[in-house]
């Protein structure tokens, strides 16, 4: 006996990735609130013809429903709700928090916890000047929600509270180790320990305290990743090089510029 059909009222949404499908059609990843992520068809909206063509666009939030039986549905209906797009400087950062998403989460998995702070984690980008602060906010609250939270407020060798003023290596294995100053001073994998409280607490950081969180938590998601690097990540450093060439090589940026 076949699964019933499925059909769902309008959920709160996001789509985070979609694919071509036959001529018309696309294959949707979208983030629900209610159910977590699901793998949607979306017939005919490649059709010049489609209103939900410019409705189904990233980072736009998103009432849908739909209907079907198994593992992926038909995608019923789309509304948008109106809201500002992400700012240029912060579209790649955007991307890669839906990376982070389709890696790390299961499909049909509801939390929406992760749903709202993904959502405020997009409002904060379209509101400040650079995307970091978002970032790393969001960053940890994955782990914290998934179930991968690091301790961040005490030595993990002596248990000791963390010094403000002290130094710290941090790895995924061991956590938080207390270095000497004169070692922290010079090395480059050195955090601080006031940016690890500031991190733990969900604190402003300052700029110290971003670079010092960015490496923490950047150690922290590679286990998860399982080695296999992020497709954002390889294009920014892509992106990054190019500039970096185009300042220093006068007939690289003239090229550019046409």
């Amino acid at each position: 006996m076949s699964a019933p059909q499925r059909r769902d009222a309008l959920h709160a949404a996001y789509l985070l990735h979609h694919r071509p499908y036959r001529d018309t059609s696309r294959i949707l990843d979208v983030f629900t609130r209610d159910h977590g992520r699901l793998t949607l068809f979306a017939r005919g909206v490649r059709s010049g013809k489609s209103p939900l063509a410019s409705v189904l666009q990233p980072f736009q939030p998103l009432w849908i429903s739909w209907t079907g039986r198994g593992e992926a549905g038909a995608l019923t209906r789309a509304e948008a709700m109106p809201q500002a797009p992400l700012p240029p400087a912060a579209v790649m950062s955007g991307y890669y928090l839906n990376e982070l998403l389709i890696r790390l989460t299961t499909r049909h998995d509801p939390l929406p916890t992760l749903f709202d702070a993904y959502d405020a984690a997009l409002h904060e980008m379209r509101a400040a000047p650079a995307p970091n602060r978002a970032l790393r906010g969001f960053e940890k609250r994955l782990l914290d929600i998934l179930g991968y939270g690091i301790e961040l407020t005490r030595e993990s060798r002596s248990g000791q509270p963390i010094d403000p003023a002290g130094y710290y290596h941090f790895s995924a294995s061991l956590g938080c180790v207390a270095i000497d100053a004169p070692e922290a001073s010079g090395g480059s994998q050195a955090v601080l320990g006031a940016s690890l409280i500031a991190l733990a607490e969900e604190a402003e950081l300052d700029e110290r305290g971003l670079e010092d969180a960015r490496r923490v938590l950047r150690v922290a998601l590679e286990p998860l990743l399982e080695g296999r690097e992020l497709a954002t990540r390889s294009v920014a450093r892509a992106v990054t090089m190019r500039r970096r060439q185009g300042a220093t090589d006068p007939q690289a940026a003239k090229q550019q510029e046409s």
